[in-house]
């Protein structure tokens, strides 16, 4: 809710974006009751009749109006420009919607100057309190997921809405692509967790040409199911790599697509280390916010898990799923290459302390 009011206080439009499911309806309600004149939500019948006319109802409105589901009415983008732009402005706009390649143009096109994108995920770690960590990193941050009365249940919800977002979510927003295969290519794609993805071996798995695979990765990417973590990559001698990593973002998701259901399932699976990894990597994200972010990898076998660029400063994160990490040879190419200003390994253990000078060993739950 800060971040929203900070955001108001500046532009007159904020789009809140996220993926379904996690919380940015209940979020809204909050700030506008949902049976307020106010308040429309573009899946309720009755706010699609009243926004037939959108200058007669918007143009009287004061105060907060919220529009849920802004992408089934993108025709709306220029009316809110003309109702951002009265001076004085009676009314500031927060507009929530599931983010896709043509809700991104509109909003570019139409407010450009006007709005600021807010990025929602699920409960975080900081949410749910570090004590809880263990249950958070298995079932993931959608609230249904986390605050389910079983792991079962837990389980089931998590796969529901995996078939809802191929089978309803994507030809909502004009895409024409077969749910069976998106949803076994998203199963393919945990098997990359973590690692460099390769394209061309997807698409012949598949049977599909490599840029279908492509299309559907960018489709999973723009509906937050998918981080695609783009390699850093300058003029050095070392031959470096400059293919893309692939995370599946909610680390209960990556589970329910790998079929582990509980944490005896989790702790005993190979995959166990590359879903740690992921877990920190958007926990990280989200706490440090960075202008820029990277992996670093070399064809000799050094490796930055991230490199984050904050107000001019380069800050490494290593994950490491150890009792005591130790400083080895490629945190110190990585800290020497990069020029790093800082280096954090990032531990489940809860104790914090210095193994290099600029390299410290810190827990997750206390970044």
């Amino acid at each position: 809710m800060e971040s929203i009011a900070r955001t108001l206080s500046r532009s007159p439009v904020a789009l809140l974006l996220g993926p379904r499911q996690c919380g940015k309806t209940t979020l809204a309600r909050q700030l506008v009751p949902c049976e307020d004149l106010n308040y429309f939500d573009l899946e309720d019948p009755a706010s699609l009749a009243r926004l037939d006319e959108p200058m007669t109802a918007l143009g009287p409105l004061e105060g907060l109006v919220v529009i849920d589901e802004i992408q089934r009415r993108q025709e709306l983008f220029p009316v809110l420009r003309v109702l951002a732009d009265r001076t004085p402005s009676p009314a500031r706009f927060l507009i929530l919607g599931s983010a896709s390649s043509d809700l991104m143009r509109h909003v570019s096109e139409s407010l450009a100057g006007r709005v600021e994108r807010i990025i929602m995920r699920g409960f975080s770690l900081s949410e749910v309190e570090a004590v809880y960590h263990r249950k958070h990193w298995l079932r993931g941050g959608f609230p249904r997921s986390y605050l389910a009365a079983s792991e079962a249940d837990s389980t089931v919800w998590r796969r529901e809405f995996m078939q809802t977002v191929v089978e309803r979510d994507v030809p909502q927003l004009g895409l024409r692509l077969p749910a069976a295969t998106l949803l076994r290519f998203w199963t393919m794609l945990s098997h990359y967790h973590g690692q460099v993805w390769n394209a061309a071996e997807t698409a012949r798995s598949l049977g599909v040409a490599e840029t279908t695979t492509r299309r559907y990765l960018d489709v999973l990417e723009g509906l937050f199911m998918v981080r695609r973590l783009n390699p850093w990559f300058a003029n050095l001698k070392k031959r470096q790599v400059r293919s893309p990593r692939i995370y599946v973002r909610d680390s209960g998701l990556l589970h329910a697509l790998l079929g582990i259901r509980s944490e005896r399932d989790l702790l005993s699976h190979p995959k166990s280390g590359a879903s740690w990894e992921g877990y920190v990597v958007e926990e990280i994200l989200s706490v440090f916010a960075p202008e820029e972010v990277y992996f670093w990898a070399t064809h000799n076998g050094a490796e930055l898990d991230l490199l984050l660029v904050k107000d001019g400063r380069r800050i490494g994160v290593e994950c490491k799923r150890q009792d005591a990490p130790r400083m080895t040879r490629s945190m110190r190419v990585a800290k020497e290459d990069l020029d790093l200003d800082h280096l954090y390994v990032v531990y489940p253990g809860c104790k914090t302390y210095a193994i290099d000078e600029k390299v410290t060993v810190t827990p997750l739950s206390h970044i």
